[in-house]
């Protein structure tokens, strides 16, 4: 059984759904620390021709806290009411808005101020919007040693899946060693992105923006065979 293993990441690129696709189970690894400035509560999608960064506040906090620890601001239904008319006045022109858009909207309405929670939620239901299946697995709903760090903490989780291969992003070579996972029974590999490329508003292609770009330009049978556009190192 295939294994996947990663952070939330709100309206991530389209490797990330290329990494869920890939395996039967994908664990979202919630219980871990956030990571200021990363790609945990923001990412980016093309507003007047550039990648323009969309951010969802959240309250200041120690940054130690794990990511599911964390919540988005009290009045985080004007903010995220702000997003959703960026992306409406940004895509407004794109082929596919009329069939994106409800998805956005319903997901931005979410309730929780929760960021885990506020993600995960948002991950479902682009997985059901692209008609992905895989099984979602909350890291923090599994019964685990809490002790473990790193490498040892994702090998521990792949044993209580009875996983027999575990697929990783690609930045994950230079943290994890496929020799210790073999020695556990279980292969290990890395799921690199080949060129994924579409036509956007111009000529001139932007790459690695947000799902929301992507699902605003293809319609899901042109996203089912990027999904596929990946290579296992």
């Amino acid at each position: 059984m295939k294994v996947g293993i990663m952070q939330p990441y709100i309206f991530p690129y389209i490797g990330y759904f290329q990494a869920i696709n890939s395996v039967d189970k994908y664990v979202i690894y919630d219980d871990v620390q956030f990571i200021k400035r990363g790609w945990i509560n923001r990412n980016r999608i093309l507003i007047n021709g550039k990648a323009n960064m969309i951010t969802f506040k959240i309250i200041k906090h120690n940054f130690k806290l794990n990511i599911n620890e964390i919540f988005l601001v009290d009045n985080f239904e004007f903010e995220n009411n702000k997003i959703l008319k960026s992306i409406e006045l940004t895509y407004s022109r794109a082929p596919y808005f009329s069939n994106t858009i409800d998805v956005i909207r319903d997901i931005l309405n979410y309730k929780d101020k929760n960021l885990s929670k506020f993600i995960i939620n948002s991950i479902v239901k682009i997985c059901s919007f692209l008609d992905i299946n895989t099984e979602l697995i909350i890291s923090s709903q599994l019964k685990k040693d809490t002790s473990l760090k790193a490498q040892e903490k994702g090998i521990h989780i792949n044993k209580i899946l009875g996983s027999d291969t575990c697929i990783n992003a690609i930045g994950g070579m230079e943290l994890y060693s496929k020799d210790e996972f073999k020695e556990q029974g279980i292969d290990l590999f890395f799921i690199k992105t080949k060129e994924v490329k579409y036509k956007q508003f111009n000529d001139d292609f932007i790459p690695d923006l947000s799902i929301i770009d992507v699902m605003m330009f293809n319609s899901i049978e042109e996203i089912k065979v990027m999904l596929e556009a990946y290579e296992l190192l």
